[in-house]
Order: structure tokens, then C-alpha cells, then sequence
């Protein structure tokens, strides 16, 4: 699958998704656009540690800011947008409930906006959450209704609705992922699987002998960060816009994922880690489980990493890290 010179925006390339995006889109010949808030001061360590930073074309803009989102897309004019950018911690957005909800909602109305008001045939792609539908008794596919259960969950799932609206009233090329959990190494480690796993190792270093977790019994379907925005970009490619549920299908409780990294390293994890109050949340989803067959029948998309073999890439990974010295 290839792409000639096409052009691709994403904001938000230097998390965890926008930097597997920009490798995937490079790879398929797209010129790829990034964006930051502050281009000077960013490290983009995704892009580095994936070796494409020199590839990609970044420039500094504010989502919040409709003219500055307005002149980066007149500016670069791309083929496809993708909006991976705002807060993107569930637990942080308990204590910055306004700034995570703005962030979310007001830049997906923003890249829209300015879509529509320069005429553009843009196709737009956005990251909507898992986090919508809240507990799952059943996998959830496309027609589940929304339970949002955090801050962060409620700004998804009005940028799903705000998505949803410029697709039918202005006849826009837009859709949104609902992307269940997955993971990388480019994890930020204030992510519980990143804490999991430098926690065991750490263990096994004897640099410590304990590991604090909260709930241990909530269930979670975990996949793998780049077989993920695969099925972003293969949204964009489809015939016509609609939104995805991506997802393994599988959902596995937290202490069995606890359990496969501290295998993978010899330990058993109930000698180690203790559960404390604090670190769990004032709401939480106990399970969470998406039915991806939507994907699997118009996209030709299906997870190709659940766990536990994604605790021993995360794993693999930490320990080249640590081998390196960084």
C-alpha cells in the first residue's frame, strides 16, 4: 500500500501513536507534517528513539488557538490529518478535569473548523477512546452507548459527537477511532503497564524490593501501539468515513498482566507488590473489552500482539534500554 507524495498532519506527533504513525506513514511514502506546542522545546523522543525525527517536517501549534491551528493547515494543505493530540491521562484528568476536557473537545472543533472555513477535501482522522463506553458486560462494537466514567473520558466523547456532526452536516471526510488500550515502549512511565514493567525489573536488579499498585482485579483489553495506528491509517484509506472500534477482542485482568512481567524475569508478584488506595481512582472501569469485527470486515484489520506476548516485547524493550545504559 503506497502513496506517491501525499501529505499527512498529525498533531500530536510526539506521543507514543503519533510517532509509530509518522514511521508507518513515512514508510508508505507520505510527506509527513508533525506538530507541537512548542517545537523548540520539545525532545520528540519518539521520533528519536524510532530514528525518523530528521524525516519529519514539525512545526509549533496550539490547538486551543483556532488561528493557529488555521494557519498550519492552510500552510501544509495535507491529504490526511490526524488528531492524536491533548491530555491523554485518564488518571491525571481527575485533577485537571477543565484543561483535559478543553484540550480534547475545543482542538477536535478547531482542525474541523478550519477544515470546513478553507474547503478543503482533507481527510480527517480522530482518537477517540475505549474510555466512552465505560464497563463493558459484553465486547463493545460501534452501536454500544456511551458511559464515560472520567474527564477524560466525557472530552472523547464529545469530540466523537462533534466528529460525527461535521461528517453529516458539512459532508466532511471525517471519523474516530474508538482505541481500546495499547501499548509500547514509548510508553510515558506515568502509564500503569510502563510502571509494571520497570517495576519488575527494577525487582530483579535488587534495586528495590516493592511495587504500589491500585486495583488489581480491573480487566482491560491491551493491544500493541503500532498495530493500532495501522487501523488509523487504514481509516483513512477506506471508501468512505466511519468509525472503528479497534481493539484485540481479548480482555485480561490487570494482575495477570503483573503476573506475565514478573515471570518474565523469574519473580513471583505477589512476594512484591502491594496495593494502596491512593493509587486508584474516584470512578474506574472494571472491564473494558472492544469487539473489532467491524475493522477485521471492511478494513482487513486484526491485532496481531495481545497479551501476554506484549508484556515480553514491553519487557524485551526495557531490558535493551537498561543493556544500553539509557
Amino acid at each position: 500500500m503506497t502513496s506517491g507524495s501525499r501529505s499527512a498532519l498529525i498533531f500530536g506527533v510526539s506521543g507514543q501513536d503519533g510517532a509509530y504513525l509518522a514511521k508507518l506513514l513515512l514508510d508508505q511514502g507520505y510527506i509527513v507534517h508533525g506538530t507541537s506546542r512548542d517545537v523548540e522545546g520539545s525532545a520528540f523522543g519518539g521520533l528519536r528513539a524510532l530514528g525518523i525525527l530528521d524525516r519529519v517536517r514539525v512545526h509549533s501549534a496550539t490547538l486551543q488557538d483556532f488561528r493557529s491551528v488555521a494557519q498550519i493547515i492552510q500552510q501544509v494543505r495535507p491529504a490526511e490529518i490526524f488528531n492524536l493530540a491533548a491530555q491523554s491521562s485518564v488518571g491525571l484528568s481527575f485533577q485537571q478535569p477543565v484543561e483535559t476536557i478543553d484540550s480534547i473537545m475545543h482542538g477536535t472543533i478547531n482542525i474541523l473548523e478550519a477544515i470546513r472555513f478553507l474547503g478543503l477535501e482533507t481527510r480527517f482522522y480522530n482518537a477517540s477512546s475505549s474510555e466512552c463506553f465505560g464497563n463493558t458486560d459484553v465486547a463493545a462494537d460501534e452501536t454500544m452507548p456511551f458511559q464515560p466514567r472520567s474527564p477524560y473520558a466525557v472530552g472523547k466523547a464529545a469530540s466523537f459527537w462533534a466528529v460525527a456532526n461535521y461528517r453529516e452536516a458539512y459532508n466532511l471526510f471525517a471519523c474516530s477511532g474508538l482505541l481500546f488500550n495499547h501499548e509500547s515502549p514509548l510508553r510515558p512511565t506515568r502509564y500503569v503497564t510502563q510502571k509494571i514493567v520497570r517495576g519488575a525489573a527494577d525487582i530483579a536488579e535488587r534495586k528495590t524490593d516493592k511495587l504500589t499498585l491500585g486495583a488489581l482485579d480491573l480487566a482491560r483489553d491491551w493491544g500493541w501501539a503500532e498495530d493500532y495506528v495501522d487501523a488509523m491509517a487504514r481509516m483513512l484509506k477506506h471508501d468512505q468515513p466511519e468509525d472503528f472500534v479497534i481493539a484485540t477482542g481479548v480482555a485480561s485482568k490487570l494482575e495477570d498482566f503483573v503476573d506475565a512481567a514478573f515471570r518474565c524475569f523469574g519473580l513471583d508478584w505477589r512476594t512484591h507488590v502491594e496495593t494502596d488506595k491512593a493509587f486508584m481512582r474516584p470512578s474506574d472501569i472494571s472491564l473494558s473489552v472492544g469487539n473489532p469485527a467491524k475493522a477485521a470486515r471492511l478494513l482487513g484489520w486484526t491485532a496481531t500482539t495481545k497479551m501476554p506476548d506484549l508484556v515480553g516485547k514491553l519487557v524485551e524493550a526495557e531490558l535493551a534500554k537498561r543493556a544500553a545504559g539509557r
